[in-house]
């Protein structure tokens, strides 16, 4: 095996990897041609349209960001595909143009033409009759104007602080009889209706329209020379000192500093003049490269409210997700510990309930006496998780109740440090994590009293304790009272909660401390099982693919003659198919109804099969900069299901698209005489027919 590892790192370095931030722009790539698809229910479609908008605001926020910070510094060392700083953000740069492009397009060509066809006419001013206007002007003298405020730039009034992600208009205003012409910044206000529904047709005129067209009233006696839209995108990434003592004060602070972060985009109408674009450029401090003009409406993502309209005959049918037959029995909370202590439970929501799984699970621990401690970690929740009031219901009956928060959960900072606030106040014991650690594993212990002594039971799962991304988010659990399993976790959160180095663990992979030589070494057995010409097969699903050390030992397990399949949603670095590297390899992503969310890996060497899941992707920020836990799954159902849940991802021949040799990615199409095959409607299929079996036993 090393030497095949060895003959890998011989090849050359852009034969062997691909670029981290181009393949997540392919990511990007798919969900807008999922707006693009016709086969979708046309509210579908809108909704795609308006997350594609909102993962560019994030790709942009973070990732570019960080490379604008390296390029700035006249860095040239080049990232593990090769590129330099500069090199990546000019293919960026251009990749970016032409999918906006894309987008705008498809808005104006489709989607807004679509949805006129349905009633739903998104317009313009000039698609307004005169009691419609009237109606306008009186709305906005009522509800905007008194929340609008115009910031000219001129003797002691500099440019103004243009806030991230926030839409502007910027106008040039002249003064009649001065002949003086000045710049200002029209802020369209975040808290009004992105889309105003005007007049007895209900046409949805933009806000910014709006205010455009009654300019007059914010500078009045002046002419509007010219009015056009922008959009500033700020750097939004943030490290917190390793030295921080108090890791909540640091964090408060990094939040402040995040709204003046640097500029990494600015997006203007392409109507804009050139010496209106020169007088931005000049005031946010900005070049060409980060100027990208857009053909139409500025900041698409806000199209979910259009989305969100009720209108069920243009969506999906909605889903309602079924009950984990073994836990349909306890649906009550009585006897649910009984039924884990019989066997571990895998749970696959969305298709099984996250209510009657895990919030079941949490509150039946927070208020049975039995239960003497409760011990969780929260990354990213929500008002209607019971993970928060549970917590606060089990301390105020007097059980000893611990939840590790992390504060430095991307753009859920300030949330977290509110829950934190809270559980605190009710007496539960808060702890803030590690400085250059975020810990996002997704676990929790329940010590219960039974007979003579203490039985421990655990739930580990791929996904956050958020009931709300619960409904979209595809994800897998956990819920076990193996004591190897539990005495890992509980050692894990006292690592975390107290002082120490930890020992090494029973049964779960840990990172930082071993996941990534584990995993390693699993994938050895299998190339070793391979070149013995026993069975030689790797399954993974990830959310995305770059830990160098990790593709190296793929490719050499590859080399070795294993058949691998890849499920890696968002980035891949891997280059699959490539002769004497890659060709037992095959990637695919699914891009769907639900968010492909869980990390799950199926290993098999001979006679030996490792299946395991756990919260983290294979990257080098999850493998060396996070706790993340890794869980094998020995129980043979959990197993079996495993092992169905993999092949409906690779049966799947709908909204599957598979990754080519070039680095280009391809969506599957069924053949001639195939059925069209959805993993996650064939899920949807066979979560609603165990459910039938299991309630049709019961009956």
């Amino acid at each position: 095996m090393a030497a095949a590892t060895s003959d890998t790192k011989a090849q050359p370095v852009l034969e062997r990897l691909l670029n981290r931030e181009l393949s997540w722009l392919d990511f990007n790539a798919r969900v807008l041609e999922l707006a693009a698809d016709p086969k979708l229910p046309l509210l579908e479609r809108v909704k795609f349209c308006a997350i594609f908008s909102s993962n560019l605001d994030e790709f942009f926020g973070i990732r570019v960001g960080g490379l604008m910070g390296q390029a700035s510094l006249g860095l040239t060392v080049r990232s593990p595909d090769g590129r330099t700083p500069q090199a990546a953000l000019a293919e960026i740069r251009e990749y970016v143009l032409a999918l906006t492009a894309e987008q705008s397009k498809l808005w104006k060509r489709e989607l807004k033409l679509a949805l006129a066809e349905q009633d739903i006419v998104v317009g313009r001013i000039s698609d307004c009759s005169e009691k419609d206007l009237a109606e306008l002007a009186e709305r906005f003298e009522r509800e905007i104007y008194p929340v609008l405020t115009p910031l000219a730039v001129g003797p002691g009034k500099p440019f103004p602080y243009i806030s991230a992600l926030s839409l502007s208009l910027g106008v040039f205003v002249r003064d009649p009889e001065s002949a003086e012409v000045r710049f200002a910044r029209v802020k369209v206000p975040e808290l009004l209706p992105r889309f105003l529904r005007v007049g007895r047709k209900g046409i949805y005129i933009p806000v910014e329209h709006v205010i455009a067209h009654s300019l007059t009233a914010l500078f009045p006696k002046m002419e509007i020379v010219e009015c056009a839209g922008f959009r500033v995108t700020r750097d939004a990434d943030f490290e917190v000192s390793d030295e921080a003592d108090d890791l909540l004060e640091a964090i408060e602070y990094e939040l402040r500093r995040r709204r003046f972060g640097g500029t990494v985009r600015v997006e203007v109408s392409d109507s804009m003049s050139p010496e209106m674009l020169a007088r931005l450029k000049l005031g946010l401090g900005v070049g060409d490269d980060e100027i990208y003009p857009v053909d139409g409406l500025l900041d698409l993502a806000k199209l979910t409210q259009i989305a969100e309209l009720d209108r069920p005959d243009l969506k999906e049918e909605p889903w309602r997700p079924v009950t984990q037959p073994r836990l349909a029995l306890h649906e009550d909370g009585e006897d649910l510990f009984e039924e884990i202590r019989r066997g571990d439970i895998l749970v696959h929501h969305p298709y099984e309930s996250f209510t009657t799984s895990v919030e079941a699970f949490i509150w039946a621990a927070a208020r049975d006496p039995d239960v003497i401690a409760i011990k969780t970690t929260v990354y990213r929740t929500s008002d209607e998780s019971p993970l928060v009031p549970a917590l606060i219901e089990a301390s105020e009956n007097g059980k000893q109740s611990v939840c590790l928060v992390e504060l430095k959960a991307r753009f859920d900072e300030r949330r977290n440090i509110e829950w934190s606030r809270a559980l605190e106040r009710a007496g539960v014991h808060v702890v803030y994590g590690i400085p250059n650690l975020k810990i996002h594993a997704k676990a929790t212990i329940v010590v219960r009293r039974e007979g003579n002594g203490l039985r421990r039971y655990v739930h580990v799962g791929t996904g956050n304790y958020h009931a709300l991304t619960a409904r979209d988010y595809e994800d897998i659990g956990l819920f076990t009272a193996d004591e190897a399993i539990a005495g890992d976790v509980a050692d894990l959160f006292n690592y975390l909660t107290g002082f120490g180095r930890p020992q090494r663990f029973r049964r779960l992979l840990v990172a930082p401390f071993a996941l990534r030589a584990r995993l390693i070494e699993e994938i050895r057995h299998v190339a070793q099982a391979a070149k013995a010409g026993t069975q030689a097969r790797i399954l993974i699903k990830t959310n995305s693919l770059t830990d160098e050390a990790v593709i190296d030992a793929l490719y050499g397990a590859s080399q070795a003659g294993a058949e691998i399949d890849i499920v890696s949603r968002s980035i891949c670095s891997l280059r699959p198919g490539v002769e004497g590297l890659s060709e037992n390899i095959r990637v695919r992503s699914i891009v769907g109804r639900f968010l492909e969310h869980s990390r799950a890996l199926i290993l098999e060497a001979g006679d030996k099969s490792t299946f395991l899941i756990g919260s983290s992707d294979l990257m080098p920020r999850n493998l060396d900069n996070r706790v993340e836990i890794v869980v094998p799954i020995q129980d043979s159902r959990a197993r079996q299901r495993m092992t169905a849940i993999f092949d409906s991802l690779l049966a799947d021949n709908t909204n599957a698209w598979s990754l080519r040799e070039d680095g280009s990615w391809r969506r599957a199409r069924a053949k001639k005489d195939d059925r069209a095959a959805s993993a996650q409607a064939a899920l949807m299929r066979s979560s609603v027919a165990r459910a039938r079996r299991s309630l049709a036993r019961r009956s």
